[in-house]
């Protein structure tokens, strides 16, 4: 049963109903990154209350979206072919909300899952089939991301490892993606420092993602 009927009889009625529900679609966000652990999904949704967080994942997994993976001794919770299917929605959804995003409140976050969406979103395979393959280690705060881009093909994954340019930032990058910030403006701003490589791979990174505000 979902949690809300609307009364009425269409596709974008019933998506609603299977994840309009507060939370859900965010859940969905971050396993489309991968499979996760309850703890890891309550640590990349820091705000979500253990028992709405429950309530969502017992309503996906009811409506066949996500299902639970046992592995070895811990539970995964990972998307189900039907609920894969909604990546391109929610890579168009995210760049269709990019457009309206301000700047960040000082409470607002980027959380790994978050960030690594965002740039698949960003990702523009057109440009970057016409440039070096490059290796980026980006950190926002205390995480650590390997964005990797040989050709049309993008590989993001948690941790620290060789990158040509390696660099932090936070929300704040936005202006980077959107063409708000050169990278040379966002370097002197403060939204990104260049931590190791040349500078001037800032200008191919900002290439390769970009979306329009």
């Amino acid at each position: 049963m979902v949690a809300r009927d609307y009364g009425q009889y269409d596709g974008i009625t019933q998506a609603l109903e299977l994840v309009g529900e507060r939370w859900a679609l965010l859940i969905v966000r971050d396993l489309l990154v991968g499979p996760r652990r309850y703890g890891e999904l309550a640590a990349g949704l820091p705000r979500i209350p253990s028992n709405i967080l429950a309530a969502r994942l017992k309503e996906l997994q009811a409506a066949g979206i996500i299902r639970r993976a046992p592995r070895s001794r811990i539970i995964l919770y990972e998307l189900t072919p039907y609920g894969r299917e909604l990546e391109p929605v929610v890579l168009a959804f995210g760049a269709w909300g990019f457009k309206a995003l301000g700047d960040p409140r000082d409470e607002q976050i980027i959380t790994p899952d978050s960030m690594t969406m965002s740039l698949r979103t960003a990702f523009q395979p057109a440009v970057a089939a016409e440039l070096p393959a490059t290796a980026y280690g980006a950190r926002f705060g205390d995480d650590g991301l390997l964005i990797h881009v040989e050709g049309p093909r993008l590989v993001v994954a948690r941790g620290d490892g060789p990158a040509d340019l390696a660099f932090a930032s936070g929300p704040g990058i936005r202006r980077l993606i959107s063409g708000e910030l050169t990278p040379e403006a966002a370097i002197d701003a403060g939204v990104v420092e260049v931590l190791r490589g040349p500078r001037t791979l800032l200008t191919r990174f900002a290439t390769t993602f970009h979306l329009a505000a």
